[in-house]
């Protein structure tokens, strides 16, 4: 059980470091990234010199909160899974040593 334990602890920790990550790396690329791909979609939709009307902002500004979610969840997934790896081998190395102690006493 304490095996489980230390792989959430992981999971969580690695979690909340893709989450700061996301906040200080990776908001501002996805809102990027997003508006751009948002502009590229309207100007096909509409005609390259866009016009100042509302389909095309709302395209823009949907896919600009797509771009941010988007990179937030691979941050936070990412991390996540990466800090649930570590969380499990920290768990079998923990296992092994405990094993060895036991035969050791033995």
């Amino acid at each position: 059980m304490k095996d489980i334990n230390t792989e959430k602890r992981g999971l969580y920790i690695g979690s909340a470091v893709g989450l700061a990550l996301f906040t200080l790396v990776g908001l501002l690329p996805g809102s990027f990234l997003g508006g751009v791909t948002g502009l590229s979609v309207a100007g096909f939709l509409f005609g390259t010199p866009l016009d100042n009307t509302l389909m095309p902002r709302i395209i823009v500004g949907v896919s600009m909160v797509l771009g941010v979610m988007v990179s937030a969840m691979v941050f936070t997934a990412g991390a996540g899974a990466i800090g649930q790896m570590v969380g499990h081998v920290i768990s079998v190395i923990r296992s092994k040593r405990l094993r060895e102690a036991t035969i050791e006493a033995k």
